[in-house]
């Protein structure tokens, strides 16, 4: 006991640091939670809500790629600070629009564009801040807290965004956003100390550093497929999110409280998978623990979402596709940070970045469109006795429901191509 005392009193920065981003991440994720609900009322077009996330993810992923070299120069702390400020600006302006009367959805895209274009710069610059407060004897762990932090918002952000926005409207739920960002800015500015890590070429030209990141990867095959695998796995799992929303409020069983429970249960899952990340050893092989995880999330979770017709189902699926994620995310951080050298991070992760994260806004593109423009025109014009009509339903979200079941078998034969990876392995030696 004495020694896992002094073990967190060794990650006093880091979980201050922690502690607060994930409380600016809750006020976040519920702004978004509701903002979601917001436009499907608005417009009732999956397209719609897809939308918001492609806005926020297009300017990270073309961008990313030179944010690394920017965040290997500067003070980490004073970017951390600036991106916070910048995103309480944008989120004060969509506050002054609603209250005023005059937001629309397009006022959202332009938000999360804005943001998109911040958490360019943030995301690099917390990773390696994360790596510089942590001791290398506590990755695990640390992966484990922040894991756990991540599960947490998933778990309470649907529930009390649901609850404000209900009995206060959305009014309330973005100034909660405002002061969590508050409480994280000020402990960054007062409280945290952030070590420097070593400067190297900090006057070669934002190309020639972007280009450091890429040939890295490139001469380390391990770490670069381990990034394609992941990128093909985030091209299903934002066709997944373009899909949730639209027939989990379409479908006769669903709705915005049923929404609400199912992101509650991923929360919960997550929780349980948070948990065993951080009181677990780590594990003999990381690889086999990140592809079997996906595996069985992939397996689960979409089939029983495709097939279910009512809440019990779908929030049984959540828990079964989400309890190993975060085991999955803890352990690829670990492998990560164990194999990038610190001094080139800012510019490795970012260059990750682009190349993992690429396909999320095309997947949210690609799942809008086929909910609405293909599988719901499908399902629509089939009669009542039809095969598809009968497994999956009938009605509006059965388009969805036929997404999913879609996704369920292409999920599962990326795990199994990249199982086969003779790279992936060779991240054990």
């Amino acid at each position: 006991m004495k020694n896992k005392l002094s073990d967190l009193r060794g990650l006093k920065y880091f979980l201050i640091l922690w502690g607060t981003q994930a409380l600016s991440s809750l006020g976040s994720a519920m702004t978004g939670f509701a903002l979601v609900i917001w436009s499907y009322r608005q417009q009732g077009s999956a397209l719609t809500t897809a939308g918001l996330a492609i806005a926020s993810y297009a300017p990270y992923v073309l961008l990313s790629v030179f944010a690394g070299s920017l965040v290997d120069r500067w003070d980490r702390k004073k970017t951390l600070v600036i991106c916070d400020l910048f995103a309480a600006l944008t989120t004060v302006a969509m506050l002054v629009l609603l209250k005023t009367g005059r937001l629309e959805v397009w006022h959202l895209y332009a938000v999360n564009a804005l943001n998109g274009l911040m958490n360019t710069i943030q995301q690099p610059a917390s990773e390696l801040a994360v790596t510089l407060l942590t001791p290398r004897e506590q990755v695990q762990r640390v992966m484990g807290l922040r894991s756990l932090s991540g599960s947490l918002t998933t778990l309470l952000s649907p529930a009390l965004a649901t609850a404000v926005l209900t009995l206060l409207g959305l009014e309330a739920v973005i100034a909660f956003d405002l002061i969590t960002c508050a409480v994280a800015v000020g402990c960054l500015l007062l409280v945290i100390r952030i070590p420097h890590a070593d400067a190297t070429e900090e006057k070669t030209g934002l190309l020639r550093s972007a280009r450091e990141g890429l040939t890295w990867l490139n001469k380390n095959r391990g770490v670069l497929d381990m990034i394609l695998f992941l990128a093909a796995i985030n091209l299903i799992a934002s066709i997944y999110n373009a899909a949730l929303a639209p027939m989990v409020l379409s479908r006769p069983g669903g709705g915005e409280t049923v929404l609400g429970a199912l992101q509650t249960c991923t929360g919960l899952a997550n929780l349980a998978g948070s948990l065993m990340v951080t009181l677990l050893p780590a594990p003999k092989s990381r690889v086999r623990v990140i592809c079997n995880s996906l595996l069985f999330s992939m397996a689960t979770e979409n089939l029983l979402l495709a097939l279910g017709r009512h809440a019990g189902v779908w929030c049984f699926g959540a828990v079964l596709g989400w309890v190993f994620i975060p085991v999955m995310n803890g352990n690829l951080s670990a492998l990560l940070r164990l194999h990038i050298p610190v001094e080139l991070q800012g510019r490795v992760y970012a260059a990750r970045n682009t190349l993992q994260f690429f396909t999320i806004p095309v997947g949210y593109l690609l799942g809008g469109w086929l909910v609405d423009r293909v599988c719901e025109p499908f399902m629509a014009g089939l009669p009542g006795d039809a095969f598809l009509a009968r497994l999956l339903g009938e009605g509006r979200g059965s388009g969805a429901a036929l997404v999913f079941l879609l996704i369920a078998a292409a999920g599962v034969l990326v795990c199994f191509a990249f199982r086969r990876d003779k790279h992936l392995w060779r991240l054990e030696e």
